[in-house]
């Protein structure tokens, strides 16, 4: 069993690597394994909507993400992290997740996924829904806290100092886990539902 964390902050040891090492730490703890994979100082071109990754391979032929995204795709579980930016993620991160699941096809069917953001004062929330509608459009399974995974902090190393913020995160980790660990207790018994045939409908013909 394992978490890929991505993480959208172009600082690599800064607050939101922090953040999700205060996950990760719980899952490891939990016996799954995780890597945190840096997107946020990347330069990474966005989805163009060509439909070309149809056929198998992305236009961009980047070789770097393409290697990321086939490791994404076998975790059984993904956790999002970003700096809050005017308000909304990171745009290295975007334009990762775009392409990550658009060209899916469904290969992030049922995953258990959980995000979370890192602001100094506000904009964490929109942040967050942000990072949750890749999730919902994927049908992957949302972990949870007991509160909105949003923590505070500017200078690196100031996250810790909010308490409250490191204990929803922990929280996030063993919950984490747990529909991890039940997932793969179930595969057996259990079987993914079939998809309910999909009808499309453009609003304006």
């Amino acid at each position: 069993m394992k978490v890929i964390a991505l993480n959208g902050s172009p600082r690599p040891s800064g607050n939101t690597y922090q953040a999700l090492k205060i996950v990760c730490d719980e899952l490891e703890n939990e016996k799954i394994d995780t890597k945190i994979l840096q997107i946020g100082k990347m330069n990474v071109k966005g989805c163009i909507c060509c439909g070309r990754c149809n056929e198998g391979y992305c236009i961009h032929n980047d070789d770097i993400i393409t290697s990321m995204v086939n490791e994404i795709y076998e975790a059984d579980g993904i956790l999002l992290a970003s700096p809050v930016y005017y308000c909304g993620i990171s745009g290295s991160m975007k334009c990762f997740l775009d392409r990550l699941f658009y060209a899916s096809h469904g290969k992030m069917r049922h995953k258990i996924g959980a995000s979370l953001t890192v602001c100094r004062r506000s904009g964490g929330i929109p942040t967050f829904d942000q990072l949750n509608n890749y999730f919902f459009i994927s049908e992957m399974l949302v972990v949870s806290s007991y509160y909105w995974n949003v923590i505070h902090g500017a200078k690196p190393g100031e996250i810790l100092e909010d308490l409250e913020g490191v204990s929803i995160l922990k929280n996030l980790g063993k919950n984490m886990s747990w529909v991890i660990k039940m997932k793969e207790e179930t595969k057996n018994i259990l079987p993914s539902p079939t998809a309910y045939p999909r009808s499309w409908m453009n609003f304006i013909r």
